[in-house]
């Protein structure tokens, strides 16, 4: 098979099963073997189909679309860093086995006031700046299937969350917005960025700082 179509191939298996959790095939899949062994397949297919992508990646002949934004995960790279340590590192009710925050007086705080998916948007950031700065055939259909996922990864998540929880994300949407600030700007919601705090920001930049120094030896390429 070509290269570039097994690259395909391999990117829309992988958006298919991240697709699947918001079909009705998860809920046939959690009656017929359980919540935790369906974790814990979705899981291992998710990893395994991300290991097939990389290879088939490295395997791809480059092909230029357009003259690579060489310096600009330099740029947007420490952002979606610190996205995703604030994401993680805090209470997040959109994160697996956390829905009960939703039941707090106030459940959408620190980063969750500027999006309530701040991991995806971490997601999108690193992948479309990464998609810009190589600028070839094989970086739009890996850092664009990551991009494509995580994108409609918010809506589909937002939808299937609105069911499983009802009333009660229904709430914290209402307080929230998917775009970053929307709900500020909109007045539903305001910054405190106390609630961030110093040291989850820190975490993240740590986290780029480690990265960028290794990216030579865990990727091959020097990213400057």
């Amino acid at each position: 098979m070509d290269s570039t179509l097994y690259l395909l191939l391999a990117t829309l298996v992988f958006l298919a099963i991240h697709i699947m959790p918001s079909t009705p095939l998860r809920a046939l899949t959690v009656k017929a073997i359980g919540e935790r062994a369906y974790l814990g397949v979705f899981s291992l297919a998710s990893l395994g189909a991300l290991i097939w992508m990389s290879a088939a990646y490295e395997r791809a002949p480059f092909e230029a679309l357009w003259p690579g934004l060489r310096l600009l995960p330099l740029v947007l790279t420490p952002f979606s860093f610190v996205l995703l340590a604030c994401g993680l590192l805090a209470r997040n009710p959109a994160l697996l086995g956390q829905a009960g925050a939703l039941r707090r007086d106030d459940p959408a705080r620190g980063i969750l006031r500027i999006t309530r998916h701040p991991v995806m948007w971490a997601i999108m950031l690193w992948a479309g700046a990464h998609l810009l700065a190589i600028g070839s055939l094989q970086a739009v259909i890996f850092f664009g299937g990551l991009l494509l996922l995580s994108a409609a990864g918010t809506t589909l998540q937002d939808a299937r969350k609105a069911r499983a929880l009802g009333e009660d994300w229904r709430r914290f949407a209402a307080l929230t917005s998917n775009l970053p600030f929307l709900a500020t700007f909109q007045g539903r919601n305001r910054v405190v960025w106390r609630e961030i705090g110093w040291w989850r920001p820190a975490v993240g930049l740590a986290a780029f700082a480690l990265v960028l120094y290794a990216h030579p030896w865990l990727f091959g390429q020097r990213p400057y």
